[in-house]
């Protein structure tokens, strides 16, 4: 089945944007305990198909800076290319499979 991605600046339109279906987009930093804990959640989550990307807000300021990223863990839903649901710390993957619902 599906993995989780990996969204950079370069791939961003491509993966979230212009997707057909619904994407969760987690933006996180490796030094972030939380962020390291929801990694088996998103991967679980990934496992039955769902679309799901990590952007290492460290490295892609950029992004986060475009989605109002303060706090993270931070998971934006994107259905059609817009985000329309925003998570903020820790979910299950159950929370997070009825968020891309």
């Amino acid at each position: 089945m599906g993995q989780v991605k990996e969204f950079k600046k370069e791939n961003f339109f491509q993966e979230v944007r212009s997707a057909t279906q619904p994407v969760l987009v987690d933006f996180w930093a490796p030094w972030c305990g939380p962020c390291r804990a929801i990694a088996p959640e998103l991967e679980a989550l990934a496992s039955t198909g769902a679309v799901v990307g990590k952007v290492n807000v460290d490295e892609e300021p950029e992004l986060a800076q475009e989605f109002g990223v303060q706090s993270i863990p931070n998971l934006i839903v994107f259905k059609g290319g817009k985000p329309v649901r925003q998570l903020v710390g820790f979910h299950d993957r159950k929370e997070l499979a009825e968020a891309l619902a």
